[in-house]
Formats: C-alpha cells, sequence, structure tokens
C-alpha cells in the first residue's frame, strides 16, 4: 500500500516536459521501445521505490537487476532522511533563520532578517556596504536554491531594500560570500559551494562523501539549475572525475564548458581544515544525525551556508555513477 501511496505522489510531482524529454532520449540511447521503457519503469518505481524520473536520473534502462538495487532513489531516501532527521529535530535545518542562529560560529557572513531591517536602517547600510558589492535574498525556508536572489548592493537603499523583500516575500539578507580566487577563477558567475555529506554514529562522524558544485552562468550552482557536480577524493581533496549534469541529455565536462578550467585534477583549497570544521558542525546537533553541509571556501577558509536534512540524492550518487544506498543502509 505504502508504495502505491509513493507512486501516487510520483505521477503527481513529476515534471511531463522533462518526463517525455528524458523517454525520448532513454529510448535513442537504449533501442528499446517507450512502451517496454514505460513497463520497465512502473516495475522499477515498485520493485526499487524510486520516482519516474530516477528511472532515468539512474539510468536503469541501461542497468540489470544486480546494479538497480544499489540506488538509493526517492522513497528510499525520504524514509532514511526521515529517521535520521526527526520531524521534531530538523526544522533548524529546514529553517534558514534558526540555522544562522545555531550554527553562528560557523558563519561569518553578515545576515539581518526582515524584521530586523525593518526595525533599524543602520543595519541595512551596514549589510548594504559590505565588500563584496553584492547581497542575497532568501525565503528562510526556501529549499533546493529556490527563493534565492543576487542583487548589487548599489541597486538597494534601506529602504527599498525593505521594499523589495516585501514584495517578493523574502524574509532574510544575507552578505555575498567572497570565493577563493581558484574558484572565482573556474566560474565567476556564481558562488561554488562544496557539499559534504556525513553521518553521525555515535560520536563518530562518518564522510558519506564530498561533491563540488559548479556553476555554469548561473548565479546559484544547484544541479536542479543547471549546474555541474563533481565527485571530490576524500583523503586528498581534488576532484576526481568528471563534472555532471542531472539532464541526462547533456554530457559530462572534464573542463569548464565556460571557461576552460579543468574541473578534474581541481585541489580544493584548504581540504584538511574543511574536513575538520564538517567534524565540528555535525557534532554541534547530534540529534540531526544524517546532513549535507553546503561549505563556501573563502580566501581566509571554509563558511557554512546551510546544512540540509534531505540531502540530494542525485549529487550524491550521479557524479560517481554509481548507487550508494549500501554505504547508508546499516543506519536505515
Amino acid at each position: 500500500m505504502k508504495r502505491i501511496l509513493y507512486f501516487g505522489y510520483y505521477l503527481k510531482q513529476t515534471d511531463r516536459e522533462k518526463f517525455f524529454r528524458f523517454l525520448d532520449f532513454a529510448a535513442r540511447e537504449s533501442g528499446k521501445s517507450k512502451f517496454l521503457l514505460l513497463t520497465d519503469l512502473f516495475l522499477s518505481s515498485f520493485r526499487y521505490n524510486i520516482s519516474l524520473l530516477d528511472y532515468f536520473y539512474f539510468r536503469f534502462y541501461n542497468k540489470p537487476a544486480s546494479e538497480r538495487k544499489l540506488w538509493a532513489g526517492s522513497g528510499y531516501m525520504y524514509e532514511y532522511h526521515l529517521i535520521m532527521n526527526p520531524k521534531n529535530s530538523r526544522d533548524i535545518l529546514e529553517n534558514k533563520i534558526k540555522f544562522l542562529d545555531k550554527y553562528h560560529e560557523f558563519v561569518k557572513r553578515c545576515h539581518y532578517t526582515l524584521p530586523e531591517l525593518k526595525g533599524n536602517k543602520s543595519l541595512a547600510r551596514e549589510l548594504l556596504s559590505n565588500a563584496s558589492g553584492k547581497i542575497v535574498l532568501k525565503l528562510s525556508t526556501g529549499q533546493v536554491g529556490a527563493e534565492v536572489k543576487v542583487y548589487n548592493s548599489d541597486q538597494f537603499t534601506p529602504e527599498t531594500l525593505v521594499t523589495e523583500m516585501e514584495r517578493l516575500g523574502f524574509d532574510l539578507a544575507e552578505e555575498y560570500v567572497i570565493q577563493h580566487r581558484s574558484l572565482m577563477e573556474m566560474s565567476p558567475t556564481g558562488l561554488n559551494t562544496l557539499r559534504v555529506f556525513t553521518q553521525l554514529e555515535g560520536d563518530e562522524v562518518i564522510f558519506l562523501g564530498a561533491r563540488l558544485r559548479v556553476s555554469v552562468n548561473s548565479p546559484v550552482d544547484n544541479m536542479g539549475a543547471g549546474n555541474l557536480a563533481a565527485s571530490v577524493n576524500l583523503e586528498t581533496g581534488v576532484v576526481d572525475g568528471p563534472g555532471v549534469y542531472s539532464d541526462i541529455t547533456k554530457t559530462d565536462e572534464s573542463i569548464h564548458p565556460v571557461t576552460g578550467i579543468s574541473i578534474v585534477g581541481f585541489q580544493i583549497p584548504f581540504w584538511p581544515e574543511i574536513t575538520d570544521f564538517v567534524i565540528h558542525a555535525a557534532k554541534h546537533h547530534p540529534a540531526n544525525k544524517s546532513i549535507g553541509w553546503d561549505i563556501a571556501i573563502t580566501p581566509s577558509g571554509p563558511e557554512l551556508i546551510e546544512g540540509n536534512h534531505n540531502w540530494c540524492k542525485l549529487l550524491w550518487q550521479l557524479p560517481v555513477k554509481q548507487g550508494l544506498r549500501p554505504m547508508i543502509s546499516k543506519y536505515h
């Protein structure tokens, strides 16, 4: 019965345009009929607890059952995150304002809520005069990069900043983080963050993986917005695979398609400091046991952007081109 409910949810939430575009591509790539693919997709959704689009993201149309069972799909990850990060403790990860308050020691950038800015114009002036020359407006409950806009600071006065936030329904304004020079050279259009996945087991912090998110002509770096993600070696901090898109019709990129900077072999700055930073963050609120940490790398070291209780299965698995479900099944 649960799988039937999941399937109904998948049907309702599926992006139809993307679904049929992926179906056309899978039929061409696999040489299989669309009817055969749709039948296989239906059975796979129930058997492996995956969404309709997961079937294409994971390229199940080219994989045997022995490989399919290794992939963590939407339904499985929903249940896993619910156990690891219970609803009564995940609110500090769901709400960016609560997160900034709880994890303030890991955050250096200037940030203020809408009520704070409305009540004190000097705070708005301070924010607008930050060294980056940019500000980021957010909805505190926004997810996966949605409800985020980047502006030049000189577009606003303290009064018009408040007006714009009210117009957009945003309740948080932050200083734009200046990233490390090497990341700026690779992709200057957006803040290119590192996503590190952790599992807390007692007092031990287990690293489930790290991925560099690389913007491609975009002010954000999310895969869902059309950007790249690449695997990072946990021992060395070196990118050890090409950048991949979540769009299955696009090819991998070993070199940034705009700047020409090599993605493969890129050394993440401050890697020892980052791993230590993440260990301390993961232990800071142990009620949440599995988190995807978004980390900016500034000229002076790592800075925490946010923590995700429902961290992305695609960002975790697609860059390494393998199902990683066995890594977490022992905790589920």
